[in-house]
Parts: structure tokens; C-alpha cells; sequence
């Protein structure tokens, strides 16, 4: 799977810019705020339908203008597809594939899959537990269109359990209206806690054995989930009842906070080297080092529960990896589609084995050189 070629129309700071790319290295060289990050980021909102350094999508329009367009031609073993996604400032944004419009932008998610690693996923490490959770549920979602639909219905349901809890403050007897969204909640979020698990134990893995190579055997890297409420095995039965009596146990402060304080939407992941839980005692080698295994096992996750490799994207990280870590990323190059970004000071000789196109950025402006 790789993507052919990018049509951009005022986006971010591109007027107009139609390339083609190579179908294993593509190398993008320019200072920054020249738009290089913008690039990548057109390619991971067609996978996603959603940018990942903004929520804001009128942020992605050139400032000139009103409307902005992101076409990507993506070549894979089975057949070909169109991404399209237009931004209205005023009215929003649609996408289409190949040429059909999808009702939700949702339904991009499988039409192609990326993986991107930037300076921003230190975040993974260092700071709170949303940022794994959001990792876990966008990684999971590119694999699997259930758990997608089950994170939607759980976060309505949340919603309106919220509600419920902040309305018997003030109304005892809709209390017993509890028990009925008790239920759908532990049943639709005992399905994101079983897939969460299973998709963990393989990255796991998989990341132990990359970060084993990375450092040279030095450093062990382990992952554990940390579920709001014990869990005492996979077993779905014994994890809907856990659920249910911790929810019972707590309901007046629940009540009393107005909030649910226990499911999906509050656990997290630990992430170890050689036992040592790296967020709080790791060094920021080590944190890097962290978050690179685990993406470059999301690589490999794909590929076994797809057929084919994600396209990887890598934006600006190169400069910040010592060289062992960079002659590992270089060794994955030669079989997956690989995008980069970075600025002058990258060795280009480090990518002379590899079959590669060498871009240069300024100023929303593409150039080839080979």
C-alpha cells in the first residue's frame, strides 16, 4: 500500500500543489514553517478524517480563502482508491471515495492506514492518560470498524449517564433510572476493555522485541493496562461483574461528583523499561526510544491484521535519534512506504542504498531534485 500522489488547494499554506511520490522513500528537506509538517498531515487526515495537530478544520484553510481540497490517488495488492475531503469554512468539510460521497468522515478510517511519529508523541510518554487512550483508540480504530462503533456509542452513553448523575443531585428518584444505562454501559465498554486488551498483548510483543533491537539488548520494554477497576483476567463475565460492583459500590460519589469514575474512558497504560515506569523515572533517550518501538510495532500490528504496511510517516524526528536508532528506522525503509520530513542538516548519504525521491520545501513550493 502506498500513496501515489497529493493534490492540494489551499491548504494550510499551499495554493496549489500536485506531486507524485516515490512508492518507498520519499525525503521532504526545508527550514521550518515552510509546510513540510502540512504535508503529512494532508496524508494522515485522508486515513482519519481528522487532523492530528488541530480540532479546528478552519485552521486548515489558507487564510486567503474559504475553501480547501486534499486529493490522494493510494495503489495497494487488491484495487485503487480516490481520497478526496473539502473544507467549507462555513459549512464544514465532506470526503469522498473514489468519487462517492461517505455519509460520515468517520468511514475514511480503513480506506488506508497510517502510521506517524513526530516530536509531538513524547506526549505518549510524558504527559496523562488521555494521550494513551486517544493512541490506543486511534490505532485500534485504522484495525477494526467495531471497536470504532462501539467507542461511539459508549461516549453517548457516558454522556447521558453523566446527565442522569448531575439530575439526581437534585431528583432522588431518578435514581433507579441507574440501572438501565448501568448496563449498556458495562456491556458496550466491556467490549472496548476485551479489544483494548488483545490489541496490547500483540503490541507488546512486538515492541519488546523492536526495543530489544533498538538499544541493543541494554533496555527491556514492557506495557501494562490499568483499568479503572481490577481486572482479574480476559474472562468477559468476570469483567462485567467487576464493573457492576465497583459501579455499585461508588454511586454516591458518583452522584454526589456528577460523573462516571470508572470504565474505558478512565484507564491508562504503563509503559516500562527494565521495571522502571518511564514517565515518572525515565530519561528522555529512554521516552524516545519508548515511543518510537511502540509505533514502529503499530507498523507491524497493521500489517498482520491487514495484509499490507501502513504508509510511515515521520515528521522531523530523524535530527533527534542517535544513530543506532536511525540505522534501525533506515533498515524498515526498504519494505513500507516511508515519508519524511526534515531540515538541511539530515545526512542524506545515511539513504544511499535506498530507492528514494528527494523533495525540497519553500514556502508551499515542491521541488524534485532526484
Amino acid at each position: 500500500m502506498y500513496v501515489d500522489s497529493i493534490k492540494l488547494i489551499n491548504f494550510r499554506n499551499y495554493k496549489n500543489l500536485d506531486i507524485k511520490l516515490n512508492s518507498r522513500l520519499n525525503l521532504f528537506i526545508g527550514n521550518n514553517a515552510q509546510g513540510k509538517t502540512n504535508l503529512l498531515e494532508s496524508i494522515y487526515i485522508c486515513s482519519t478524517g481528522k487532523s492530528y495537530r488541530t480540532s479546528i478544520d478552519k485552521e486548515l484553510i489558507n487564510l486567503s480563502r474559504d475553501k480547501a481540497y486534499i486529493g490522494i490517488d493510494v495503489i495497494n495488492e487488491e484495487f485503487d482508491k480516490k481520497l478526496e475531503i473539502k473544507f467549507e469554512r462555513n459549512k464544514g468539510k465532506t470526503a469522498r471515495i473514489n468519487k462517492v460521497e461517505v455519509d460520515k468522515i468517520s468511514d475514511l478510517y480503513g480506506a488506508f492506514n497510517v502510521v506517524i511519529f513526530s516530536p509531538e508523541d513524547l506526549k505518549l510518554v510524558k504527559e496523562g492518560p488521555n494521550q494513551r487512550r486517544m493512541f490506543l483508540d486511534n490505532e485500534i480504530s485504522q484495525i477494526s470498524p467495531r471497536y470504532r462503533y462501539n467507542l461511539g456509542r459508549y461516549n453517548k452513553i457516558l454522556t447521558q449517564r453523566n446527565n442522569l448523575l448531575k439530575i439526581i443531585q437534585y431528583d432522588k428518584s431518578k435514581k433507579k433510572l441507574l440501572d438501565v444505562w448501568n448496563s449498556q454501559l458495562i456491556d458496550v465498554g466491556t467490549e472496548i476493555l476485551l479489544k483494548r486488551l488483545s490489541f496490547l498483548k500483540q503490541l507488546s510483543i512486538i515492541s519488546k522485541d523492536i526495543h530489544r533491537k533498538i538499544t541493543g539488548s541494554i533496555e527491556e520494554l514492557d506495557i501494562e493496562y490499568m483499568s479503572s477497576f481490577e481486572i482479574e483476567s480476559n474472562d468477559k463475565q468476570k469483567i462485567q461483574n467487576n464493573f457492576l460492583n465497583t459501579l455499585k459500590k461508588n454511586i454516591d460519589k458518583e452522584i454526589e461528583r456528577g460523573t462516571t469514575r470508572f470504565g474505558p474512558h478512565r484507564d491508562d497504560i504503563k509503559i516500562l523499561v527494565n521495571n522502571i515506569d518511564i514517565r515518572t523515572f525515565g530519561s528522555q533517550g529512554q521516552q524516545r526510544t519508548s515511543a518510537l518501538s511502540l509505533k514502529l510495532a503499530e507498523v507491524e500490528l497493521i500489517k498482520q491484521a491487514v495484509g499490507e504496511y501502513p504508509v510511515l510517516l515521520l515528521d522531523d524526528v530523524l535530527s533527534e535519534l542517535d544513530l543506532n536508532r536511525r540505522k534501525y528506522l533506515v533498515s524498515t525503509f526498504k519494505d513500507i512506504q516511508t515519508i519524511i520530513t526534515s531540515t538541511d542538516d539530515i545526512d542524506i548519504n545515511e539513504f544511499n542504498k535506498l530507492t528514494k525521491s528527494i523533495y525540497y520545501i519553500k514556502d508551499g513550493k515542491v521541488i524534485e531534485t532526484y
